[in-house]
Order: C-alpha cells, then sequence, then structure tokens
C-alpha cells in the first residue's frame, strides 16, 4: 500500500448519512485549476455498482420537482456508471419525458489534447435543442462546469441541472449545483490557486497531480 493510501480517511455525508463515506487524503496536491489540501477518492463510488446506485438514488430525489422534462445526463469524469442508474432513477420515479423517443441518453463527450470537450456528429442530435444534466464527479473551483456549460452551447443543449458526487461550489451563476458531498463535509478542506497557496509559501512539496482518473506522485 502506497504512503497516501494509508492516509486514507472516510467522511460520511451529513445530509446523506445512508450514502457510502467519502474517501479523501490529507496533503497538498495539484490540479489543473488549483491547489487542494484533500485528494477526494471517488474511484470505489464510480465503479462499484451498489456505490453508484446509492449516489444515483440521491442526485435523482433533488430534481423530482423539476417541471423541466430531461433529455440527456452528459458524463464526465468517468459517471458513466452512476449517469446510468440516474437515467434510470428519473424515469422511475415519473420524471416527465417528453422527447420523441421517450427515454433519456446517457453520454460523454470527447476531449482534445487542450482539454476542449466536442461531440462526434452521431452523437450532437442528442444534445441540440435537449434538455442537459451535467453530471461530473467532483468540483474545486467551478472552472470545470463553465467548461461544461460552453461546451452545451457550441452543441445547442440547455443546461437544466449541474449534478456531482462532491462540490466545493454550491452555485454557478444562478444555478444551484446538485450534491452528494459538500466541503462542509470534510473538516479544513480548502482550494487555492498557485500564488496564494499556503503550502507552496511554506515551501512543503506537492505531493500528487491530481484528476478524474487519480493521482501521480511526484
Amino acid at each position: 500500500m502506497s504512503t497516501l493510501e494509508s492516509r486514507i480517511v472516510k467522511y460520511p455525508s451529513k445530509k446523506y448519512s445512508k450514502v457510502v463515506p467519502l474517501k479523501a487524503i490529507p496533503g497538498h496536491f495539484v490540479t489543473n485549476h488549483s491547489h487542494i489540501n484533500h485528494y477526494i477518492d471517488l474511484t470505489t463510488i464510480k465503479s462499484r455498482l451498489s456505490e453508484a446506485s446509492q449516489c444515483a438514488h440521491i442526485l435523482a430525489q433533488q430534481y423530482e420537482d423539476s417541471a423541466i422534462p430531461i433529455d440527456t445526463i452528459v458524463c464526465l469524469d468517468g459517471t458513466d456508471v452512476i449517469g446510468t442508474f440516474l437515467a434510470q432513477e428519473l424515469k422511475n420515479a415519473g420524471h416527465s419525458i417528453r422527447n420523441t423517443h421517450q427515454t433519456i441518453y446517457v453520454i460523454r463527450p470527447e476531449r482534445t489534447a487542450n482539454s476542449q470537450l466536442f461531440f462526434r456528429e452521431n452523437v450532437e442530435p442528442m444534445v441540440r435543442g435537449k434538455n442537459v444534466i451535467l453530471l461530473m464527479a467532483s468540483v474545486t473551483t467551478g472552472i470545470s462546469i463553465r467548461r461544461g456549460i460552453e461546451c452545451m452551447g457550441y452543441y445547442g443543449g440547455l443546461i437544466r441541472g449541474v449534478a456531482t458526487i462532491f462540490s466545493a461550489v454550491s452555485h454557478m451563476d444562478d444555478m444551484s449545483i446538485n450534491t452528494v458531498f459538500t466541503s462542509d463535509d470534510i473538516p479544513g478542506y480548502a482550494s487555492y490557486d498557485g500564488g496564494s497557496c499556503p503550502y507552496c509559501q511554506k515551501k512543503i512539496p506537492v505531493e500528487a497531480m491530481v484528476n478524474s482518473f487519480g493521482y501521480s506522485k511526484l
């Protein structure tokens, strides 16, 4: 077991006590957008059937009162399994579906070398003019949400919600972020830009680069 993995701490959700606890590793880490003092490990939540189903059930509840039909769930950060369960939960709950095929599409975009999101021509009809939920694994600064919203705008998708497993951001402009875990569930959680990172100022080295796939130790 690596040094990082031996430091995993499990944090239960304060709001949803029945969901499996969130795993996090305290330390000094760098994402594409910021420095963080906890790496959020969502590997098992995204991969295990039972845990993915639990999270999808909680997220679906947060859309129960929405009168807007959902046509498409766009999955980022490897959330495809959760997205599939979320679509089934919404359908089972009688969520209004008004598209021609009376179903919900579950898709994921591709990325260019500079992380620009895009869809192939055969997938584009599942986005254009459709009511979309953007499903993400974790949100630290909100930059990734803006990229997702920007991509949907290119293809004519109508963002009707943003759902995450963990989010340190509660709102994006006038849109609420629906999530299972928040930064309040992790005592002391914080993110910083490179210039204000207290770890860097104290000359504490970065331990790992992290993204939706995991971490790479330095």
